[in-house]
């Protein structure tokens, strides 16, 4: 297989290793996955008792869909699309992870690519995680023979490994064998007793009524409420969402889900018009994770649901602050809301502008004694949700404080990739010194959007005036076109080295905060797991 058809070989997955697909293509495979492993797979991998060699591992979904795009690609298996589909499907559930194996890694599978990730061991970080996330390790499980198989890979694959940055200032491949090895065996071993106890519980099903809060930096909070129907085969389901923004304006939608490993929801959703894929979590009577466009997983938020009629829950309180002396409007979003709504003291209730099961809207007065802090609010039984309670803001943190965006488009066929970005009110608690212990977070606030030159050389560079725009008013920064531009220095491309600055108005004070934001170029591969 020439590179010409290894790229084309990728357009049924779809551009750079494409999401899991929920919606079955026509003509759907009809062989079962294990038969399609028996027939398809051994033209390669020899057999070891009844499993297939080099099968002896654990993975997500995503995890298992690169494995088997790259036996397409690099290896030319002869599979088709859905019965790549079939058989991740097979893999996950039979050889996946326990909900507690992927806790700490699961932004990668929701595709929070601006985390900054935080490493056990300052070695596992340089020797694994220097050319890919940790988390796309820490998401897979594997026995030492196989830890060692995926070190040969890598030297196979990346012959210039022991040479690059991080690997020729020391013993690259000894300190791979010799230990990191060992290390993997310990911290991701194939047989672990979380992943024991999961496969022996019945899976839960997701079919009823879902409360559904969330947030979105760039456009703010939203609720509703998600169906989840029994779809066309087992663990499809149909979806239909009902909700709206925090400014009243509809968020209606509906969609498709398949349910991988008893837990691992996936669900692709039109809503208004834009395509946007779940990534979820589910646990028992509650999910959380991630709302995002699919071909722009940089816009998107956080989402938490609970099941109605399984008990008092509050999801979120919508905004989740009050600023001492003024009246606001409060959504209280959750699952059985009845009884007593009990409010901080030195709040008041002037109205209740409608309530139900789901959501409680009211209209609130804060005294200007109230005590501030972090207070609690509740609904009858359900478990308290928190309100900040303040009355000055000391100062402004800018969310994410690292970025990275990518300069795309101007007819070339990668996209950009947006920064965005939120400023988070925080108060200096009663010592009114910034930095201590008795600081807390107020939350997200209004803000003027501007960006500026990170350094001398981004200044000389003339990044501001290059990278792109940012949008004043929603903190949404949109990259420059791709490309050399003859205007730029030796007409280089788009890219920046900036600041987003939040200025925030504080009486008769000026209040800023600043993250650092890079535009870079276009990335070409862009596989499930970063």
């Amino acid at each position: 297989m020439n590179w010409k058809q290894k790229i084309r070989s990728l357009a049924p997955l779809g551009v750079a290793f494409a999401w899991l697909a929920v919606t079955p293509a026509a003509g759907a495979a009809t062989l079962s996955a294990q038969d399609i492993i028996n027939t398809k797979c051994v033209t390669c991998h020899t057999r070891q008792g009844d499993q297939v060699n080099r099968l002896q591992q654990r993975k997500t979904p995503e995890g298992w869909l690169m494995t088997l795009t790259r036996m397409r690609t690099m290896h030319g298996a002869d599979l088709t699309t859905e019965e790549v589909r079939t058989v991740v499907k097979h893999l996950a559930d039979t050889q996946g992870l326990a909900p507690s194996e992927t806790q700490g890694a699961r932004y990668a599978m929701e595709r929070r690519l601006n985390t900054v990730e935080q490493h056990k061991t300052e070695q596992f970080g340089q020797m694994c995680a220097r050319c890919h996330s940790g988390a796309r390790v820490e998401l897979q499980r594997r026995p030492m023979a196989e830890w060692e198989h995926l070190v040969h890979f890598h030297v196979g694959q990346f012959p210039t490994i022991e040479y690059q940055a991080l690997g020729r200032d020391r013993d690259w491949v000894n300190i791979a064998f010799k230990e990191m090895v060992p290390y993997l065996t310990k911290n991701y071993p194939y047989e672990s007793k979380a992943w024991t106890e999961w496969k022996a519980q019945a899976p839960v099903s997701p079919v009823g009524r879902w409360t559904v809060a969330g947030h979105w930096p760039g456009k703010g909070s939203y609720a509703g409420v998600m169906e989840v129907k029994t779809g066309a085969s087992t663990d499809r389901y149909a979806v239909d969402f009902d909700g709206a923004w925090a400014d009243g304006s509809a968020m209606k939608g509906s969609g498709q889900a398949l349910v991988y490993t008893g837990y691992e929801w996936r669900a692709d959703i039109d809503i208004g018009g834009a395509k946007m894929r779940q990534v979820l979590a589910l646990d028992g009577d509650r999910a959380s994770g991630r709302l995002f466009e699919r071909e722009h997983d940089e816009i998107g938020g956080d989402l938490t649901a609970a099941r109605q009629g399984s008990g008092a829950r509050v999801l979120a309180l919508q905004p989740a602050h009050i600023r001492a002396g003024e009246t606001a409007t409060l959504r209280i979003v959750g699952t059985g809301l009845d009884g007593e709504v009990k409010l901080p003291k030195g709040l008041t209730l002037i109205e209740t502008i409608s309530r139900d099961q789901q959501q409680v809207v009211l209209k609130v007065a804060a005294a200007k004694s109230a005590p501030k802090g972090l207070k609690p609010v509740s609904v009858g039984v359900a478990p308290t949700a928190t309100l900040a309670v303040y009355d000055r803001i000391d100062y402004v943190k800018v969310t994410p404080d690292y970025a990275i965006g990518r300069v795309g488009g101007n007819g070339g066929s990668t996209p950009v990739v947006q920064g965005r970005f939120e400023a988070i009110a925080h108060s200096a608690g009663p010592d009114r010194k910034p930095g201590t212990k008795d600081d807390w977070a107020i939350g997200v606030v209004p803000a003027k959007w501007s960006v500026e030159p990170f350094d001398d050389t981004a200044k000389a560079e003339k990044d501001v005036e290059f990278a792109g725009l940012m949008n004043t008013d929603t903190g949404v920064f949109t990259p420059g076109g791709a490309g050399p531009n003859p205007k730029r220095r030796m007409s280089t491309n788009n890219a920046g080295n900036l600041n987003a600055v939040a200025t925030v108005t504080e009486g008769k004070k000026t209040l800023t905060g600043k993250g650092h934001f890079i535009v870079t170029v276009q990335r070409w591969n862009n596989p499930p797991l970063p």
